[in-house]
């Protein structure tokens, strides 16, 4: 089983097209490149719903969107029996998850994928952003602080791109993980394609063997399973042999690849 449980459904020119037409364009490109089922996690900023939560201009710029228009497109494809999952990529929001979880709690999500990518307002993944004024291993510090948050609310299922801290390939000489125990990591290859060049998350983050999924974090249909072969070389280098399987927030084993 190979999936692909990260992806912000777009069309070929990255404009938001929550339709099923729109979702029918992945499931071409994921299906021609090996990959069984794939899951839809727009960001969550993206939703009038959440509108409250939000204050930087790149959220509230982008917070345009019915949240029903996504989940009835991909409720509909699911129907049709098209092989995707319902998700939604949830930014970590400090005291206000609670809050943020509650707006999202009515919806038949089949997994909640969880990341972190802004800490007091500043871009882990931007430059200059939190790297301005706090150094590499201030800035690894409070990203897992964060992640560790997010994973202890019960509010997420998966981690998305879970050290993301070294999008720029700067680490601190020594990195201390954190638990991040009851929920899965994402395998992301999106970071082949970022200033790191590397795939999400380092080894050591996987030692233990935590349940794991496999993502390209697509932003149009032409990145759809794009490097997941890369993915399944990588988890079988770590030591698995099955995937995580989504449905209805509840998560299976399934044989890899």
């Amino acid at each position: 089983m190979i999936v692909d449980y990260h992806m912000h459904l777009r069309d070929p020119e990255e404009r938001v097209d929550y339709s099923v037409e729109g979702i029918e364009r992945f499931v071409e490109v994921a299906v021609e490149r090996g990959v069984d089922e794939i899951g839809f996690t727009e960001h969550v900023y993206y939703f009038t719903a959440t509108r409250a939560l939000w204050s930087l201009p790149y959220q509230l710029e982008r917070c345009l969107y019915e949240l029903e228009t996504y989940v009835d497109a991909v409720v509909e494809a699911k129907r049709q029996g098209l092989p995707v999952k319902l998700g939604v990529e949830v930014d970590w929001v400090g005291e206000r998850q609670h809050e943020l979880a509650a707006v999202l709690d009515p919806y038949p999500w089949d997994y909640l994928l969880g990341s972190v990518h802004w800490i007091d307002g500043l871009g882990v993944d931007e430059a200059p952003g939190i790297w301005a004024h706090r150094s590499v291993e201030e800035v690894w510090a409070v990203y897992f602080a964060a992640l560790g948050q997010l994973a202890a609310s019960g509010h997420v299922d998966v981690l998305a791109h879970p050290d993301l801290a070294k999008i720029f390939g700067k680490r601190p000489a020594a990195i201390e993980y954190p638990p991040l125990d009851g929920v899965a990591l994402e395998i992301s290859t999106a970071g082949l394609r970022k200033p790191v060049g590397e795939i999400y998350p380092d080894q050591p983050m996987l030692s233990d063997h935590p349940p794991i999924t496999l993502a390209s974090d697509a932003h149009v249909p032409q990145d759809a399973g794009r490097d997941l072969d890369r993915a399944v070389e990588y988890a079988r280098a770590a030591g698995y042999d099955t995937v995580t399987v989504f449905q209805g927030r509840r998560g299976r084993q399934e044989p890899l690849g």
